[in-house]
């Protein structure tokens, strides 16, 4: 992974778009790392007597998800400080979600960035948020 160049950096940098598709391993997996064993997350019977299609994706597994989207782009330098993001349609099995992001402020001071950004997928918006990141030489 590439560093990123903080000087470089201006606000209205976009980052680039990441895909991810959406497996029932990645929300298995993802909802036993977390420990999240909420039937709906791993059992499609379940799931479909709540109402559901599927199975679908836990917030936490999302919240990683962003993180790697954000850090892959800034480089392994970089410290998150904040992740503040608010879930919408659901990731179901054979769903591919697409991040795009762009930097909305930057703080030379502080060597920080916040980073506006959305995942989603056939449905519209799964995740959107934003998260603040840090560099060496700031907070």
């Amino acid at each position: 992974m590439a560093e990123l160049d903080f000087a470089r950096v201006q606000v209205g940098d976009a980052l680039p778009s990441l895909n991810i598709d959406i497996t029932p391993r990645l929300i298995v997996g993802g909802a036993i790392a977390s420990r999240d064993y909420q039937d709906v997350h791993h059992d499609r019977a379940a799931a479909q007597a709540l109402g559901s299609p599927d199975i679908f994706m836990n917030i936490l597994t999302t919240n990683g998800l962003v993180g790697r989207y954000v850090t892959d782009w800034a480089g392994s330098a970089a410290r998150l400080k904040k992740v503040d993001i608010r879930l919408g349609a659901p990731n179901f099995p054979g769903d591919c979600m697409t991040f795009s992001g762009q930097v909305v402020a930057l703080d030379a001071v502080e060597r920080s960035l916040l980073i506006e950004l959305r995942g989603s997928n056939r449905l519209g918006d799964h995740v959107t948020g934003k998260v603040s990141v840090c560099f060496p030489g700031g907070e």
